[in-house]
């Protein structure tokens, strides 16, 4: 009996160590992964014959877009309440066709924002041809993408060739486009860089919120242990970009870097404002868009600007080209602090350009001032 009674309270004791063990390891695991709602869960399943006849058998009819990796066709599920979707048809003879989307996949696969496009499922099969078949499905957004909106005079669609945005309309998408990275930047369980910021990668919807897309180049990388808000962390794989659009360091072999997607917003708020490409005729030499802007923004602001500005909507009807109006100048003042912000985030050294968290916060600042919430715009310089 003294012997059962120390060897029943030891099996007893081995036992509860491993409940305790067992069950807080699984605690662990599951506290780990509460903050990332995995989303592949929620996907529809979609086969490659559906996505067939939702495109209409890929007809150029339907052709939206295309990028480095492949092609964007507008299809409609009939399985599903006749959603309209894009589908992005991977290339997969095209060298770094297949990596594009494991990262796309990676990037998409657990975040969630209002002006992030949404994924609606993905689709690896075999396809007529009895050849590899990949694409990925997106929810359609009715108003296209930004660069068909700012630049309407280069394309021959009717329907996009009389497109402009008023200062409000701007100032939201700059806002939405903002507020999309700052959640990339910060607020995911790693930092997602997205390497690609560019205006047609960025969908509107039918009330012009503005939605960020492809993610083909994106990287995630781990949290910074210290950093300050000036800083940014990188990752040791060195990316290709957009020529303009990429930032410099990019072009001098650096890694992808938070601090580079700044300096892609920059670059995209200057194109907003000015309604010129950074790939413009005009800059040759050392001009380029950010030392256009720069030389002309004390003096010559009005000449710069897209002069669209003066004239859409309500919001902007007092402004003359001299930014003289009822409200002494606000539209302009609201301008110019977009200007150099825009400035401050294409900075070449990448320490020198702005956190997106402080972009958000000065961003809501002018459209504040703009809608006469706030008086005065202290605290508006970049």
């Amino acid at each position: 009996m003294s012997i059962v009674l120390p060897a029943t309270l030891l099996v007893l004791g081995a036992l509860l160590l491993y409940f305790l063990v067992y069950h807080k390891g699984k605690r662990r695991l599951v506290a780990g992964f509460s903050s990332m709602p995995t989303r592949v869960d929620k996907l529809l399943r979609i086969s490659y014959h559906e996505l067939l006849r939702a495109t209409s058998g890929f007809s150029p009819e339907n052709l939206i877009g295309s990028g480095n990796f492949g092609s964007v066709f507008k299809g409609r599920l009939e399985k599903h309440g006749n959603m309209l979707v894009a589908v992005k048809v991977l290339d997969l003879q095209k060298n770094g066709a297949s990596k594009s989307l494991k990262a796309e996949c990676k990037a998409l696969r657990n975040i969630r924002h209002r002006n992030l496009v949404s994924i609606v499922s993905y689709c690896s099969s075999i396809d007529s041809k009895g050849d590899e078949f990949k694409a990925l499905v997106y929810e359609f957004l009715e108003n296209g993408n930004l660069d068909l909106w700012l630049h309407p005079a280069e394309t021959t669609d009717q329907a996009t060739s009389s497109r402009s945005f008023n200062l409000l309309q701007k100032l939201n998408i700059a806002i939405d486009v903002a507020s999309a990275f700052q959640y990339l930047h910060d607020h995911c369980q790693a930092e997602i860089v997205h390497c690609d910021l560019k205006p047609s990668n960025i969908l509107l919807d039918n009330d012009l919120v503005a939605h960020v897309g492809d993610f083909g180049l994106a990287r995630l990388l781990p949290k910074p242990v210290n950093t300050s808000s000036e800083q940014g962390t990188s990752s040791t794989i060195a990316i290709k970009g957009t020529i303009g659009y990429a930032a410099p360091e990019y072009g001098m072999g650096l890694a992808a870097s938070t601090q580079g997607d700044v300096y892609s917003y920059g670059i995209l708020l200057l194109e907003m404002i000015t309604r010129r490409r950074p790939t413009d005729d005009i800059f040759v030499g050392d001009l380029d868009l950010h030392n256009y802007v720069n030389g002309a923004l004390h003096e010559r602001v009005s000449e710069i600007v897209d002069p669209l500005l003066f004239l859409e909507g309500d919001e902007n009807r007092n402004m003359t080209p001299g930014g003289k109006n009822s409200n002494g100048g606000k539209e302009m003042e609201c301008i110019i602090s977009l200007l150099k912000i825009g400035l401050k985030c294409s900075a070449r050294l990448p320490y020198d350009r702005m956190h997106m968290n402080d972009v958000v916060r000065k961003l809501h600042l002018i459209k504040d001032v703009f809608l006469g919430v706030r008086v005065h715009q202290e605290n508006l310089e970049a």
